[in-house]
């Protein structure tokens, strides 16, 4: 468990680590570079770097939070990878429906065996899950995501590599847009940025931009239209069982 910079969460919690590239979204990922810091450094839960992993110890952690939290779930994994076993997909979900008092976001590139699972898993009001779309090549995973039981369904359009007009936005309640980052980081078009905000205005989504990216991500902001949109769904957060 961890403070987190993402702008659209509170902390990370990891209860899996390590993943495997699936996308041109995943060319530059930011949680193997991560990985490999956190293994230089000794930190036991990396020491197998990015291979995927999961960690019994971790879940219990988000049991001992004493106030209410928006926690980003598996921010250096997808808990949907191929390679975790269904069952600890199962456990991942008990601690998340035991812990109402907390909103949990689940992201996945794996939209396919999300859909497989997801009448075998109980979907409480506060896990938000979502699926990530940086092209148009992707955007299929929005089709399984929209078939899921999840209450709130929202869309990661980070690193966009690539306008996505003509989004099919039903069912979805939230779109996070963000440019790529790093040392050699793939444009993202300011029209591609603005076409999708209008298109969530008309459907009423809740739009959140986080960032334009860039080498230097900090001075490029996340400032959209001159202001900043920093939509999000409405949280139903209940005591803890």
């Amino acid at each position: 468990m961890a403070q987190s910079s993402i702008e659209w969460t509170e902390m990370t919690w990891n209860p899996t680590t390590g993943c495997t590239k699936v996308s041109q979204g995943c060319k530059f990922c930011y949680a193997e570079i991560m990985s490999k810091r956190l293994q230089a450094m000794g930190v036991e839960k990396y020491k197998d770097n990015f291979e995927v992993r999961t960690h019994e110890n971790a879940l219990r952690t988000p049991y001992t939070w004493k106030k209410s939290k928006v926690v980003f779930v598996n921010s250096m994994s997808d808990l949907f990878h191929e390679e975790i076993p269904f069952e600890f997909i199962k456990k991942v979900f008990r601690v998340m429906n035991e812990n109402p008092q907390h909103v949990f976001q689940v992201l996945t590139k794996r939209a396919e065996r999300l859909f497989e699972l997801h009448k075998e898993l109980k979907w409480t009001h506060n896990i938000w899950m979502g699926v990530s779309v940086e092209e148009d090549k992707v955007k299929r995973r929005m089709d399984f995501l929209r078939k899921t039981n999840a209450r709130v369904k929202f869309l990661s359009l980070e690193p966009l590599i690539g306008e996505l007009p003509n989004l099919n936005l039903d069912l979805i309640d939230w779109v996070i847009v963000g440019g790529e980052s790093g040392f050699s980081p793939r444009p993202m078009d300011a029209e591609w940025v603005l076409d999708i905000q209008e298109q969530c205005t008309s459907a009423d989504v809740a739009f959140f931009f986080k960032q334009w990216g860039g080498k230097n991500k900090k001075k490029n902001g996340r400032i959209l239209n001159g202001k900043t949109y920093d939509e999000m769904p409405e949280m139903e957060l209940q005591h803890s069982v």
